[in-house]
């Protein structure tokens, strides 16, 4: 399968977890991390009535993110993805949940690929997602300002400004079949909400093979860059004092991490770090906002 990972094809799987076995199926997925992974993402399909009584009781398909390549930078670079998950699902919860897990790939003939397992995490389906949240899948080629919620959307332009993330944006890329890129627009009382996800190329988590888009002012992904709607400054205040609130939380995300040393922790707190000391003067933090803007 992963000598073939770009023909997608559903293979037969035996997922063991706490000594209960399952058949499924699963097969590779993913855009760039297809191209640029020796080991891409991989999506699980379950027989539902054999996962009853199992932790994945009630599962369809589910989302896997796994380790790129082989070394200990790139589980790091899992370990920091997750995290960006975990900090922005201590903002809101109109977000994917994800849960962290510790997997052993053994191949077809008894042979282990990684001894010791790897870190990894599940991602929740956007079905689940939507129905979670009580509302719809909006399917559009872009998104205006008036459309969205004001607040929650000013939520996420700071969270991902916060991680470093330019990865993202209110239009549609090539490789999407709708708005917007590595965004899931949820239609909530009749206002849409942005759900962010895929957050490898992000500056917390500088993996060795991200590159910001050309079109941008930026050299590294390390380099922050707002890339939100023109918003009311008042909102935006909002936000980023609902950010700035939970900065001692935020920073025991990465405290917290499994693997990781601690000099890499504290590289990736020192990341965080200058957010926060940006945000100390709000106001030339939104205005500096104002020059990257999408009006």
């Amino acid at each position: 399968m992963i000598d073939n990972k770009e023909a997608r094809e559903e293979k037969p799987f035996q997922l063991q977890v706490d000594g209960t076995q399952l058949a499924l199926k699963v097969r590779t997925r993913g855009n760039s991390r297809m191209r640029v992974c020796t080991f891409p993402p991989l999506r699980f399909n379950f027989r539902k009535m054999e996962n009853v009584g199992t932790v994945f009781e009630g599962q369809d398909k589910l989302k896997l993110v796994t380790q790129c390549r082989k070394g200990k930078r790139s589980q790091q670079d899992v370990l920091e993805e997750y995290a960006a998950y975990r900090i922005f699902t201590l903002l809101t919860d109109v977000r994917f949940r994800v849960r962290l897990v510790h997997v052993s790939y053994v191949d077809t003939d008894g042979s282990r690929d990684n001894p010791d397992g790897q870190y990894g995490f599940l991602i929740e389906p956007e079905k689940q997602l939507v129905q979670r949240l009580q509302g719809e899948r909006s399917e559009v080629a872009a998104v205006t300002l008036k459309s969205l919620d004001p607040e929650q959307a000013a939520l996420v332009y700071i969270f991902q400004y916060l991680v470093g993330n330019t990865d993202w944006s209110l239009v549609k890329a090539e490789s999407d079949d709708s708005c917007c890129h590595n965004i899931v627009l949820v239609a909530i009382d009749s206002k849409r909400n942005l759900v962010p996800f895929d957050f490898d190329l992000a500056g917390i988590v500088n993996a060795k093979y991200a590159h910001p888009d050309p079109s941008l002012s930026i050299r590294s992904v390390q380099q922050r860059l707002y890339r939100g709607f023109c918003t009311d400054r008042d909102v935006l205040r909002g936000a980023l004092d609902k950010v700035v609130s939970r900065q001692e939380d935020i920073l025991g995300v990465i405290w917290g991490l499994p693997f990781l040393t601690d000099k890499d922790k504290a590289k990736r707190v020192k990341y965080l770090g200058r957010f926060f000391d940006e945000a100390s003067d709000a106001d030339a933090m939104i205005k500096s906002f104002e020059k990257t803007c999408h009006p």
